[in-house]
């Protein structure tokens, strides 16, 4: 991946992550099931820490 790439991902998982962190916020709210977006918002975490390491490296 180039420059351009890796920011434009790290743009769009900067996206989701806010989406998540809103719905969860609603389901927190009503005590609905929190699991499967706290592994998402892991996953993303994992995968933004990537992404900015491979941007610090090109």
């Amino acid at each position: 991946m180039d420059k351009k790439e890796i920011e434009y991902k790290i743009a769009e998982l900067k996206d989701e992550y806010l989406q998540l962190q809103h719905n969860l916020e609603k389901l927190e709210f009503v005590n609905g099931n929190l699991s499967p977006l706290e592994k998402r918002l892991s996953v993303i975490e994992d995968e933004l820490s990537s992404l900015n390491q491979m941007l610090r490296n090109v």
